[in-house]
């Protein structure tokens, strides 16, 4: 600002001062995108997990255990970087399908074919079979869904 953009008392003029404040919102929204990019914990755990992939596809011999063991470590990562709130909702979430996947359980029993029941129960045994792969993408698709959420809210 020049002396003669002040007015007489010194202070500066309107336009300066939007000026002013454009200037600081814009910096204010390159902060708030800089914080949201190091809070982006989907991208952050698709990171790691591709990392982990990577790694166990490099090694051969007991890659399937090698696997099971990355995967749950890789997990456990997201797991300790998820905030609270989140595994309070995925927990939350979960209980919810428990309950929901008994009773839809319970009316298949009674309504399903045989053939139809038997391929549930199947299915049934490879996600028991598979929890940790599944939790690991339920906490990752309930953390991006809050962060997209409260992204949606600052807008």
């Amino acid at each position: 600002m020049n002396d003669a953009s002040h007015d007489n008392t010194g202070t500066p003029t309107p336009e300066e001062l939007r000026e002013q404040m454009e200037r600081t919102r814009d910096k204010l929204g390159q902060t708030v995108e800089a914080l949201a990019a190091k809070a982006d914990l989907t991208g952050q755990a698709k990171d790691e997990v591709a990392a982990v992939q990577e790694r166990a596809a490099g090694k051969a011999g007991t890659a399937s255990g090698r696997m099971r063991h990355l995967t749950e470590q890789a997990a456990q990562r997201v797991k300790d970087r998820t905030p609270d709130a989140v595994l309070e909702e995925t927990a939350r979430v979960t209980a919810q399908l428990r309950e929901r996947t008994v009773r839809a359980g319970q009316y298949a029993a009674v309504k399903a074919p045989d053939p139809l029941r038997e391929r549930a129960e199947r299915a049934a045994t490879a996600v028991r079979a598979n929890r940790a792969p599944l939790l690991t993408g339920s906490a990752l698709l309930v953390a991006f869904l809050l962060v997209r959420h409260s992204r949606g809210r600052n807008r």
